[in-house]
């Protein structure tokens, strides 16, 4: 006869008599009493003090100066002529006058700025391919769904880069002039260099050409609607800055988090004087074609010189952050060490 087998019962699914499956490790158990207790909260606030008040000096030593250019100077008209669309072709220059007061020391960088622009919402950031814009030729014909409504153009033609987020592009462009003692001189902007070494090397890449020039490869394709230009001819001084690793595409294709953003549009170019040390002091002028409108969304648009810490550029939220919670925990441990003196100290708030 063979074995019989017990029946499972409820010891059938006990653990192993083990030190670490029957939980008989050593642990320690900390003791929090007062004189643990509160000095770490000291201790804490001390610490957050401090990160707070470095943090503060450290974004207090950059320079930044923002200005608004939606409506304002010479800027009004080509604000006007936005608001209608059959405008749109129509080329618009204007400018705008500022003066620096300190002069800017070290590298200083060119930003724009939009404010109510929404790049957060959910749609809007599926608006794209990102296998046409790594290349796939597949794709550069045939793009996703999640392009659609900008997808093709009236003509039927596939839009290389498709999809909303690329067809919002900033298109408005800048040159930044220094009126100094020797008569005007352009500043000179690094307009390459602007986005990671991952952005155009792994998310975006131009289709394989195989001796073809971008334009061959992009034939076939039609730029998206409110472009100016296609894809292969944003950057007519750099030939080798077209396509899909164009610096200005890879940067607007970042999507912001914030309805208020900024975007890096160039960096000054210290080689050559008066600029090698910064932008200096005086008077300048920024030429701007105007193509980007904001009526139909209430926004506004702006410029921003700025220079960088290794904390990054003017922003008081952390470091303010830091101080408040510094605060906070000093009063608790203030009101905390009072209600111990007063009731705890003696042990004697467990009598009655």
């Amino acid at each position: 006869m063979g074995k019989v087998k017990a029946k499972p019962g409820p010891l059938a699914r006990r653990p192993d008599n083990s030190a670490f499956k029957q939980q008989r490790l050593p642990a320690w158990s900390p003791m929090l009493t007062a004189n643990t207790v509160l000095p770490f909260f000291y201790f804490m606030a001390l610490i957050c003090m401090f990160l707070g008040v470095w943090l503060l000096l450290t974004v207090q030593s950059t320079q930044e100066m923002k200005l608004d250019y939606t409506d304002n100077g010479t800027c009004a008209s080509c604000f006007e002529m936005r608001k209608n669309v059959s405008n749109a072709a129509e080329i618009c220059n204007c400018g705008v006058e500022f003066t620096i007061d300190k002069s800017f020391k070290g590298n200083v960088f060119f930003y724009y700025g939009l404010k109510n622009f929404h790049q957060n919402l959910r749609r809007y950031m599926d608006s794209r391919d990102d296998r046409q814009m790594v290349g796939w030729k597949k794709n550069l014909k045939n793009p996703s769904s999640y392009c659609e409504l900008f997808i093709r153009d009236p003509k039927g033609l596939p839009i290389a880069p498709c999809g909303a987020v690329a067809n919002s592009k900033f298109n408005d462009s800048f040159r930044l002039t220094y009126h100094g003692t020797e008569g005007a001189e352009p500043v000179p902007l690094l307009r390459t260099g602007l986005t990671w070494y991952t952005d155009k090397n792994v998310k975006y890449r131009n289709p394989k050409t195989e001796n073809m020039t971008l334009a061959q490869v992009f034939n076939g394709t039609a730029k998206p609607l409110y472009w100016r230009e296609p894809v292969y001819k944003l950057d007519r001084s750099d030939p080798t800055n077209n396509g899909f690793i164009n610096d200005d595409l890879i940067v607007w294709m970042r999507e912001a988090a914030f309805p208020n953003f900024k975007k890096l549009y160039g960096v000054l170019n210290r080689a050559n004087n008066p600029f090698t040390k910064g932008l200096p002091a005086g008077k300048y002028s920024i030429n701007i074609t105007y193509n980007f409108p904001v009526q139909y969304f209430r926004g506004r648009k702006e410029v921003v010189l700025t220079t960088l810490t290794w904390f990054g550029g003017q922003n008081h939220f952390l470091p303010i952050a830091y101080l408040v919670t510094s605060c906070l925990i000093l009063l608790i441990a203030i009101v905390l060490t009072v209600a111990w003196c007063k009731f705890g100290k003696n042990g004697k708030n467990m009598e009655e």
